[in-house]
C-alpha cells in the first residue's frame, strides 16, 4: 500500500505538555517518519481560554483520509476533548494537508483554511515544510509566511518528547 504525506496541526491549552506528548505517542503508533516543528505558545483564537502550545507534525500514513480523521478524533477523546465538564481544549489535532488533496471530503475541507489565517499554523508549517507548495494557493509555505500579515504574537517554547528537544535552542 502506498504512503501519503500528511501534515497535522496540534494544540493544547490544558496540561499542555502532557496532552501534546500523549497525542504524539498515540500518533507514533500508526504514522511513519514523524517530524515535529518547533513548538509555539500563542494566545487563543476564537475562544476565551489560557494560552496554547501549537506545532505541526509531518508524517506518512497508509490510512485513507477519513480513517485518519476518525483515529485523530479518538486520540482527542482519549485526552478529554469531548468531556462535558472540560475547561478548555486538552488536545486538538487537525488534518492540515493530506497529500495534495483539495476539496471537501465528507465535511473535512483540505487544505485547512487555518493555514492561511493563523500564525500558529503557518509559521510552524513554513519551518517544517518551507519548500512545499500550498495546493490551493500555489506558493511555498516559506513564501506564504514571508508575505503573511497575521496579527498574532507567537513565542517559541521548550518542548521535549521522547527525550528530545523539539524546539531548536537558537529559537528559544
Amino acid at each position: 500500500m502506498s504512503l501519503t504525506q500528511v501534515y497535522l496541526g496540534l494544540g493544547s491549552n490544558i496540561e499542555r505538555e502532557a496532552h501534546l506528548q500523549a497525542g504524539l505517542d498515540a500518533l507514533a503508533g500508526f504514522l511513519v517518519d514523524m517530524r515535529c516543528s518547533a513548538v509555539f505558545e500563542s494566545q487563543p483564537v476564537g475562544i476565551k481560554s489560557g494560552p496554547f502550545f501549537n506545532f505541526v507534525v509531518s508524517a506518512f500514513t497508509d490510512l485513507p483520509l477519513m480513517e485518519l480523521d476518525r483515529r485523530l478524533k479518538f486520540i482527542e477523546a482519549d485526552n478529554g476533548r469531548y468531556a462535558p465538564d472540560r475547561k478548555g481544549l486538552p488536545l486538538d489535532i487537525d488534518v492540515l494537508l493530506f497529500g495534495d488533496l483539495v476539496g471537501n471530503f465528507d465535511g473535512l475541507v483540505l487544505p485547512r483554511a487555518e493555514i492561511l489565517k493563523n500564525a500558529f499554523v503557518l509559521w510552524p508549517l513554513s519551518l517544517i515544510a518551507p519548500d512545499r507548495v500550498h495546493p490551493g494557493v500555489g506558493k511555498s509555505f516559506a513564501t506564504l509566511w514571508d508575505e503573511a500579515q497575521i496579527d498574532q504574537v507567537l513565542a517559541p517554547v521548550a518542548f521535549e518528547w521522547r527525550g528530545e528537544q523539539r524546539t531548536p535552542s537558537d529559537m528559544l
